[in-house]
């Protein structure tokens, strides 16, 4: 109740007095004339400034009439709060001041546009009249009887809904400025879902209020944050929080909802809004392994949301045992439970159609690290992720990823995996924002010796064809991906130097000696002909400008095949590489010998004759 006196006290502050409303002129003055009557005031007020004093009694009488002013307004202000105040305590005293209900509730509407005050005060008492009773209260659906009790029972259900409405309604208004009175607005709300139920969870009132937030647009951040903070530590909450996302899922049609919700409410979201909301609440959620390992979890409401399968048990036992029938199961229920709930709500998410670019981009980067390690079966994401893989560009490299895991983790089969991996292997790739993970994972992916020659032959290939025409960052990560390929696969290693075996075709002038019989634009990996190629394009890098990349060929020209004498090379040390890495690193590196030229004379021209045989250079001078 400390926080709840403390906003009370806030709420009841004023403003600072009152504000004097000044009429305008009736006549028009132009700019000029104003200044001149303005100079000609002054002037008569400052000369006579030290003949005139101003009466202390017409301050006095001045002040004692503001005074007058604010405390009757204050007065008045504090008269209607009093009678606030009072409508609440005759309410909770008596039973026959039950008419007060109503009143308190109209304060309570967001319509009528109340202070904030009033609808503090409001809030406090209604939900102090309805705390004790509403675990007694018959559902919503009930109809009275004849019973006087029962009609009045009906009719408390019926404000007992009403008021959580309401509740509702006040936690997106826009018109509630003030924050801590929306917190006290979703506290309340929160403690009618925990005992609304007959005292077990109100899973409706808390899909009302999860549905409301969703289609908010200006207040969903703010009434997620208070949910993470406060109650997303709760394993029941976040349980029914997935089904009541699912539900939302289900029944959503992202293309007719635009035109929907204008016609509904102008203020509520729509489409890529509406999805984003839905994905923003379902990454705030902790997954299970952060909500604790423990056999105990913390719960919101302990009357037993996941002891359904108990209730066989609970007929066995004896009517006159006094026995919780509520206990909380081990954890492995749980867990099992929530993976359950977990998946279902991410599945459904997953199939909106169409998806927002960047939130497709965000669920394809976080997936394999935030999704697929709590799905109940991880296989459920092969559509998803293979149809993001067939996309091709940046997208299909995200989704590497999460294809990877199945494939390796999971037993995920996809034929076609190597042949989308070969079509990535573009110029583009090497300046792509995820490029470092990507080639990371290329590296991975090549790693089984159980690949055939013709596949490793092909990705070594094609990389040593892209490092003619990309940056020489790039180049480093082309030169690692083909010596760990060289080393893991004993096989490809004749394309170091290769040799014409067939002596017919030494011999033959159509074979054309010197051509490379590689194709580069195959999209089959058993079509390139690689295996009858050579790097070529590595020994032309022997020459490159850039020390670094000419230097790193070198380790290429040692015998790999020994792999006792030889190690992989970490491809994360260049992956993320760049020319600002390069030069820093040329920067930092000790030099032991600087060439250096000398000559015995001054040179007077840029080249000499020598340099250029059968050619004459003449100044100007030289030819007059």
């Amino acid at each position: 109740m400390g926080r709840i006196a403390q906003v009370r006290w806030i709420m009841h502050l004023g403003p600072p007095g009152p504000i004097q409303v000044v009429k305008p002129l009736s006549k028009t003055f132009s700019f000029s004339s104003i200044f001149r009557f303005l100079c000609k005031f002054c002037f008569k007020v400052s000369s006579s400034m030290a003949s005139i004093q101003p009466s202390p009694k017409k301050r006095k009488n001045n002040n004692k009439q503001s005074t007058e002013i604010n405390k009757r307004n204050n007065k008045k202000k504090n008269q209607d709060l009093a009678d606030v105040r009072k409508l609440g305590q005759q309410l909770l005293s008596n039973r026959s001041h039950i008419n007060n209900l109503p009143l308190l509730l109209n304060i309570l509407n967001p319509t009528s546009s109340s202070p904030p005050e009033f609808i503090l005060e409001a809030l406090l008492s209604v939900q102090s009249f309805f705390t004790p009773l509403v675990a007694e209260l018959p559902s919503s659906s009930a109809k009275p009887t004849e019973d006087p009790e029962s009609v009045y029972g009906v009719w408390l259900r019926s404000k007992f809904d009403e008021f959580v409405e309401f509740l509702i309604r006040l936690s997106v208004s826009t018109t509630l400025v003030e924050e801590a009175l929306r917190e006290v607005v979703v506290d309340t709300l929160m403690e009618c879902v925990k005992v609304g139920n007959a005292g077990k969870f109100h899973s409706s009132i808390y899909h009302k209020f999860i549905h409301t937030m969703v289609y908010s647009i200006e207040e969903a951040d703010t009434l997620l944050d208070l949910l993470v903070s406060k109650y997303f530590k709760y394993i029941d909450v976040c349980y029914f929080t997935y089904i009541s996302l699912e539900k939302l899922i289900r029944t959503l049609d992202v293309r007719s909802a635009s035109a929907e919700s204008e016609k509904e409410s102008p203020a509520s979201a729509s489409g890529e809004l509406l999805i984003r909301n839905i994905h923003h609440v379902l990454s705030k959620i902790p997954p299970l392994q952060q909500l604790g390992e423990k056999s105990e979890f913390e719960m919101w409401n302990a009357s037993g949301v996941f002891t359904k399968d108990s209730k066989t048990e609970t007929k066995k036992k004896s009517k006159d045992s006094k026995t919780e029938t509520n206990d909380v199961p081990s954890s492995a229920i749980i867990s099992k439970k929530m993976k359950l709930k977990f998946s279902k709500a991410w599945m459904a998410f997953l199939t909106l159609e169409p998806l927002p670019i960047d939130v497709y981009k965000e669920v394809l980067v976080t997936l394999h690290q935030a999704v697929i390690p709590y799905l109940s079966n991880p296989k459920l994401l092969s559509d998803f992720l293979t149809k993001s893989y067939d996309i091709g560009g940046v997208i299909s490299v995200m989704a590497l990823s999460s294809l990877f895991i199945l494939m390796t983790e999971h037993g995920f089969e996809y034929p076609n995996f190597y042949v989308k991996l070969y079509a990535l292997l573009q110029p583009s790739i090497f300046i792509a924002k995820h490029r470092a993970k990507f080639f990371q994972l290329l590296d991975s992916c090549l790693k089984s010796p159980l690949l055939p020659a013709y596949l490793a032959a092909s990705f070594a290939k094609k990389l040593s064809r892209l490092a003619l025409t990309i940056p020489s960052s790039g180049s480093l990560v082309v030169i690692a991906l083909i010596h760990n390929l060289l080393r893991r696969h004993p096989s490809i290693n004749c394309l170091v130097h290769q040799e014409e075996k067939d002596q017919t075709a030494k011999n033959d002038i159509s074979a054309n000696p010197g051509i490379d019989h590689f194709k580069n634009e195959e999209t089959d990996l058993m079509k390139t002909n690689a295996l009858r190629s050579c790097l070529w394009e590595i020994d032309t890098l022997r020459h490159h400008y850039c020390p670094p990349l000419s230097r790193f060929v070198l380790s290429l020209e040692n015998d790999l095949t020994v792999r006792s004498k030889t190690t992989e090379v970490a491809v994360k040390d260049f992956s993320s590489g760049s020319y600002a890495t390069i030069f820093r690193d040329e920067m930092r590196r000790r030099v032991k010998q600087v060439p250096l030229a000398f000559y015995k004379a001054i040179p007077t021209s840029l080249f000499s004759e020598s340099d250029f045989g059968g050619w004459t250079f003449q100044s100007e001078e030289q030819k007059q």
